[in-house]
């Protein structure tokens, strides 16, 4: 529609100025659907299918179905019910998620002025048809794709779109090329932009998908990539399984060669195999990513995918965006240069159309500037009357008034760049004006220059009144005041701030050197050099780079792909339609909650307070989830190691089983059942900032959580083999059988006390416990479902009544493993200080030449 006048428009849109008639607006409400964007919504039906999916989810439903093949009716019933709780919560917190963003969506619902039937009325922007004729003032979002009919000092912020902050002059009398950029259509509006200043009419000639935003948002439904935390489970799952079923296999063919009951030995593998597969791990991941979106809500932050939690705690980079996330969004003066004080403050105040709250961005911050210098600007609009005017010209890049105060004299005030006040100087624009503007240019400062003449008639034309410079005046849009604290805390978290602007090179660094961003030795790009770089080269330049300025959506989609591709986790802000193939594409895409719809459904987050500390802090709150569930993968992962060593050693060496296939059920009932749960309520040590970002494989299953694994799991494995092979000396075999029981019990529960916290208990015993009270509550519990279980119901349990005499027995383990746990946290705590303190000596040691 760009490349056609007004009255073909109209004439193809089957259109007038008086408007469509109520029945043509519903037969092509019925052809071309409402005024919105086509959403990728997933059906319940999906979202409860998607809890059963996961590789421990499969191997408990295998589990459940060979204890029904075994006749088991009661194990398979507990396995199938904790996966159904487990399903159930995971599904309602993701669909009380999408209720809050249904409901912020709902909020930002629009209504738009019409004409139909040769009537102003107002209508829901989503019952826009093309063909609508629409009256659009200043503040208004531009409900769909419009050509322009007639307009009035017309500007318009086209940066959800184009990603420019600087807002744009519309004209309804141009005529462009068809071949017309959509940055240079100045004759259209398209959907989701915001009219700045003026008044328009215009023609609507798409709406929803077919609009500008609309094929934004179709381009960005490519399937989002599977978070970090998802795919370290699943690859953490598939090992865990596969050596499940090689050992238990091996160890149940010793057995049958030994001349064992094969039903006996079958039912203990499949006893076992549910044992050794932590059933307790989905629920308690899914409790541990509840909890962290809770706290996470509490601090604005919607979270719409559970693993991006997690996803927080394990980024390397962040993809922020400036306008609104690191700076208000709002421009301010920064500083002035007045060669006649004045005059400036004059030109300020007269040479400008903003009133209070309505305006140009750049003219109301005039406006707050002359009142922060006590002026008051409205009491000179009265004193001063404006007699003529020439509006804002893009090609003069101009603007000037005429105003008489009722003196015979008339007094010309304009205001614009520097490069057009100085062709209008009486003499040669001065040398120190110009060092001046540079300076000030070179702050990232948005530089206006202010003149004035004094006539004695109104001229015919502009360019022959001659003026002399009165004041320079720069304008930025600030940072907000904790965005440099949170910046330097990501710094110091190992992570990578990267700002990726539409703005100018110039304003961008100025910004990202206040923050903290830049730093000495940073590189500053502009989007179009990416360029020239290959993939490989343009990743080991982002290693250094801070500022990305004029940078297209495709720059910052880019951007992502390369850091991803060399195993980089990448976050990413954003809050126009231009943002949200990057948003997709990101390992973390976080929308903000004022953004436009197409950033927020293309998002795993939304944060409702645009604020890059906001996103520091949600990191804080991802790697306490990681950890917690670090934790409990630790703790589960050594009780089970435990019961499998113990038992592979008594069947390899030709001893009885020392724990009995249904007490290996209860004992994950009274251990791990009660204790695991109460992990993601654990609270973390130390400051979680000053460590670096480790990737979701090596916080689950690294070399550290390995060792501690197999020393755990050995450390109770050997114990209890030689205090079994001791008691079935002295004791008959269920005796020995149920202090075997008893003991494996008690020693878990001293593993889960351990495992809460990554430093020693006795460093600060009272500290320790506070670190997480939850876990000693399940461990009262579990006592008093044990203490049932060998008393009132022995026989279900292949147990005996026990006396005094065996007690000693039962708590001897436990407090040695207890011991044995807390001296390798000792030794850890010990090398890792000597270690970080020679690394501090070595780096503070001068160099020798």
């Amino acid at each position: 529609m760009h490349h056609r006048n007004v009255e073909e428009c109209l004439r193809e849109l089957k259109t007038s100025l008086s408007g469509l008639r109520e029945e043509e607006v519903r037969k092509r409400l019925s052809i071309y659907g409402p005024n919105l964007l086509k959403e990728e919504k997933e059906s319940r039906f999906r979202i409860l299918f998607r809890q059963f999916t996961s590789p421990f989810v499969i191997i408990l439903m295998i589990a459940g179905i060979f204890s029904l093949f075994l006749s088991n009716v009661r194990d398979a019933m507990v396995v199938y019910g904790i996966l159904i709780v487990n399903g159930l919560l995971g599904f309602y917190q993701e669909l009380k998620a999408i209720a809050s963003i249904e409901a912020l969506k709902s909020m930002t619902a629009l209504k738009v002025k019409v004409i139909r039937e040769e009537k102003e009325r107002e209508v829901p922007s989503d019952q826009l048809v093309p063909g609508d004729v629409v009256l659009l003032t200043e503040g208004d979002i531009v409900p769909a794709d419009m050509r322009l009919i007639e307009s009035v000092g017309l500007l318009v912020d086209e940066a959800m779109l184009t990603g420019e902050s600087i807002p744009v002059d519309k004209n309804a009398e141009l005529i462009l090329e068809e071949n017309t950029p959509l940055h240079d259509r100045l004759n259209c509006l398209y959907k989701g932009t915001v009219v700045v200043r003026g008044r328009a009419l215009g023609v609507v000639f798409a709406t929803g998908k077919n609009t500008e935003l609309g094929a934004i948002a179709h381009r960005v439904q490519s399937s989002t990539p599977e978070s970090p935390f998802t795919k370290a489970l699943e690859g953490f799952g598939r090992i865990w399984i596969l050596i499940l079923l090689v050992f238990l296999s091996l160890l149940s063919l010793i057995g049958i060669l030994q001349g064992r009951d094969t039903k006996t030995i079958i039912f203990f593998a499949v006893a076992q195999l549910v044992s050794a597969v932590p059933e307790g791990l989905p629920i308690v991941i899914t409790i541990a990513l509840v909890v962290g979106a809770v706290r996470l809500s509490r601090e604005k932050v919607l979270v719409k995918y559970l693993p991006a939690v997690e996803t927080l705690g394990s980024a390397t980079y962040i993809c922020s965006d400036k306008t609104g996330t690191i700076t208000h969004g709002k421009l301010e003066v920064h500083s002035y240069h007045a060669y006649d004080k004045m005059r400036l403050f004059l030109a300020s105040a007269l040479c400008n159309d903003a009133d209070r709250g309505k305006g140009d961005p750049l003219e109301k911050s005039l406006l707050d500037w002359l009142e922060k210098e006590r002026i008051n600007w409205e009491v000179l609009r009265k004193a001063y009357e404006r007699i003529w005017e020439h509006p804002f010209d893009t090609n003069r890049r101009l603007m000037a008034v005429i105003v008489s105060n009722g003196s015979d004299s008339l007094e010309f005030y304009v205001k614009g760049a520097m490069e057009s006040l100085a062709k209008m100087c009486q003499k040669e624009c001065p040398a120190e004006v110009w060092q001046a503007h540079n300076r000030m240019a070179e702050e990232g400062l948005r530089v206006l220059a202010f003149g004035y003449a004094s006539l004695k008639e109104v001229p015919k034309e502009i360019d022959s009144v001659k003026i002399e410079i009165v004041g320079l005046v720069g304008f930025l849009d600030p940072p907000k005041e904790d965005v440099r604290e949170a910046v330097l805390s990501a710094r110091s978290a190992g992570i990578r701030v990267i700002m990726i602007t539409g703005d100018n090179l110039l304003t961008a660094r100025a910004i990202s050197k206040m923050v903290g961003i830049y730093q000495e030795g940073d590189l500053v790009l502009e989007g179009k050099e990416l360029q020239k770089y290959n993939d490989e080269e343009l990743y080991n330049l982002l290693k250094r780079v801070a500022v990305v300025a004029r940078a297209t959506p495709e720059d910052k989609y880019r951007i992502v792909k390369v850091l991803q591709s060399k195993g980089e986790i990448v976050a990413v802000t954003g809050d126009g339609a231009n943002d949200a193939p990057a948003l997709r594409a990101a390992d973390l895409g976080i929308a903000m909650g004022s953004g436009s719809q197409a950033a927020r459904d293309a998002s795993k987050m939304v944060i409702l307070d645009n604020n890059l500390s906001v996103i520091v802090n949600a990191i804080r709150r991802g790697r306490l989830t990681a950890k917690n569930v670090a934790k409990v993968i630790r703790y589960l992962l050594s009780a089970n190691s435990f019961q499998i060593l113990y038992n592979s050693l008594a069947i390899l060496t030709g001893l009885p089983l020392p724990l009995y296939p249904t007490q290996i059920l209860w004992i994950n009932l009274v251990t791990d059942g009660v204790q695991d749960k109460a992990y993601p309520f654990t609270k973390y040590e130390g400051n979680p900032m000053n460590e670096k970002p480790k990737k979701p494989e090596k916080v689950f299953m690294g070399k550290t959580q390995f060792l501690s694994v197999v020393y755990n799991g050995l450390l109770m494995a050997l114990m209890h083999y030689l205090l079994f092979l001791y008691v079935l000396k002295i004791y008959p075999y269920q005796t020995a059988l149920t202090i075997s029981f008893a003991s494996a019990v008690v020693s878990q529960w001293a593993i889960g006390a351990q495992e809460i916290g990554e430093k020693p208990f006795f460093k600060n015993p009272i500290e320790y416990i506070k670190l997480n009270p939850y876990v000693y509550l399940g461990i009262l519990i579990g006592a008093v479902l044990q203490f049932l279980a060998v008393t009132l119901m022995a026989d279900y349990f292949h147990a005996v009544r026990l006396s005094l005499e065996h007690l000693p027995y039962i708590f001897l383990l436990p407090l040695l493993t207890f011991v044995g746990v807390e001296l390798r946290k000792w030794l850890y705590f010990y090398f890792s200080r000597t270690s970080k303190s020679s690394s501090t000596l070595s780096l503070s040691r001068p160099s020798t030449p």
